[in-house]
């Protein structure tokens, strides 16, 4: 096989459709467009236009609310807490508190802060210091011995 012997697989690459050149081309004239009107001009997108019936979109009723000044908690599990002491990426000799998780690479940013959830299993003794927990946290990780302070004003469970 040579390199000029090379073509793509029959059929897989059909060639491109040339519209307003001639009569020939069977697309000639106006191009497949019709005769005058919004949509035979260039840069019309008429997208949930509807002829002057009221869009589906707008039919509708709205639903939902967006409160302005939620809070957004960064949120970690006790089990990836367990794995990043295993790691040895947390120390558990200490205290653990926000800037220990985020250093570790376990959380990325605080957010408004962190909150503890009571996923996976905790076994090594640990003192936590966060934002906030869940009840079953809080019991998880004193049966394992330990303590988990709240720091902030926790939000409403």
């Amino acid at each position: 096989m040579k390199l000029n012997e090379l073509a793509p697989a029959e059929g897989s690459s059909p060639k491109k459709k040339r519209v307003a050149r001639g009569p020939g081309s069977g697309k000639g004239k106006m191009a497949g467009r019709g005769i005058k009107g919004q949509k035979s001009r260039s840069g019309v997108a008429i997208n949930g236009y509807e002829g002057g019936q009221m869009p589906l979109y707008q039919r509708l009723p709205k639903r939902g609310f967006n409160k302005p000044n939620r809070k957004k908690f960064a949120v970690v599990n006790l089990g990836l807490i367990q794995k990043f002491i295993d790691e040895k990426k947390l120390d558990a000799k200490g205290t653990i508190d926000e800037d220990a998780l985020v250093a570790s690479g376990l959380v990325r940013r605080k957010l408004d802060g962190v909150r503890v959830l009571a996923k996976g299993e905790l076994t090594t003794k640990v003192a936590l210091s966060v934002t906030g927990a869940s009840k079953s946290a809080v019991e998880a990780v004193e049966k394992a011995g330990g303590s988990l302070a709240i720091t902030a004003a926790q939000a409403a469970e």
